[in-house]
């Protein structure tokens, strides 16, 4: 066997959706957060998992649950330490089913599932502390805090890119699991990129966090952003516990990665990182968005 069954993966997806939505932090939530219905046949198929099979099932399953977290809440930020961390959670879940016996009684398996979702619960306070406040433990749902994949047309008028003068070669930080401006770029005959950090097997996409990503020097003519890695800045500055430095660390990083005449276009503005930049370096243009209070930043590297 070399891929989990697919039986196993219908299970999971069943699974991530009975519990879309509820609240982890909710003082009563752990009670409705339940593993639904595990059968017989389903624990026999995961006791007979192979080693290689069992790792894939759980690379399955959490990135079926970040997903989950992330469109529950864009501002959600798991790196490489906190996807091994979910990992393992996953592991200890799947060696306790694992452990069960074919005709286990109910009452197991919800013993399994509160010692699961408090871990959870632990790991999402642990990786994003802004989830122990923002979410109040009397509200049994929550309100996703949702990022939509915009067409290629509008975030080029917001971002009052022109194709004609569109430097190459091009990355989309935080392009999209669709992919929507990349494939764009690239049916023009533009030589185009995009990370972001869902699973995608598009040679044009590598699936990482963008503070994780090294934005080598002087190797991109544009980078691209719209509404996602200064959206997430302002929302780190703007938070007491904020990643903010790491986020004016990694800004610089993607202005070095330009080459000379090379531009980063992103919206919305950053006007409190902006106004720092070396004038002899860099050329800010700042424009109105219809209908916002925001604006969208060109940066344009100059030498």
């Amino acid at each position: 066997m070399t891929d989990p069954d697919e039986n196993i993966k219908q299970h999971i997806r069943e699974q991530i959706a009975f519990n879309s939505g509820k609240n982890l932090m909710a003082d009563d939530q752990i009670n409705s957060l339940q593993l639904i219905q595990v059968t017989e046949s389903l624990v026999e198929k995961i006791q007979q998992l192979d080693a290689e099979s069992e790792k894939e099932m759980i690379d399955f399953l959490t990135d079926e649950a970040l997903q989950e977290f992330c469109r529950v809440n864009q501002y959600f930020a798991f790196n490489a330490a906190s996807v091994t961390e979910l990992k393992d959670i996953y592991r200890q879940l799947n060696q306790s089913i694992k452990d069960l016996p074919g005709n286990a009684a109910q009452q197991e398996l919800n013993t399994i599932s509160e010692v699961h979702y408090r871990n959870l619960c632990d790991w999402l306070v642990h990786t994003n502390a802004f989830a122990g406040t923002m979410y109040s433990n009397h509200e049994n749902t929550v309100k996703p805090v949702a990022c939509s994949e915009y067409t290629p047309e509008l975030q080029l008028n917001i971002l009052r890119i022109d194709l004609k003068t569109l430097k190459q070669p091009v990355l989309d930080v935080g392009c999209g699991r669709e992919m929507n401006l990349v494939n764009y770029l690239r049916d023009q005959g533009i030589e185009a990129y995009g990370i972001d950090r869902f699973d995608n097997d598009n040679p044009y996409y590598v699936k990482t966090d963008w503070l994780e990503y090294t934005f080598e020097s002087e190797n991109w003519g544009s980078i691209i952003s719209n509404l996602g890695f200064s959206n997430h800045f302002i929302h780190h500055n703007l938070r007491s516990d904020g990643n903010f430095r790491e986020y004016a660390v990694k800004y610089m990083e993607i202005l070095g990665s330009l080459k000379t005449g090379g531009t980063f276009y992103y919206a919305p503005d950053l006007p409190f990182i902006e106004k720092h930049l070396e004038r002899m370096k860099y050329r800010h243009t700042g424009y109105s968005i219809d209908g916002s209070g925001f604006k969208t930043s060109r940066i344009e590297r100059i030498s």
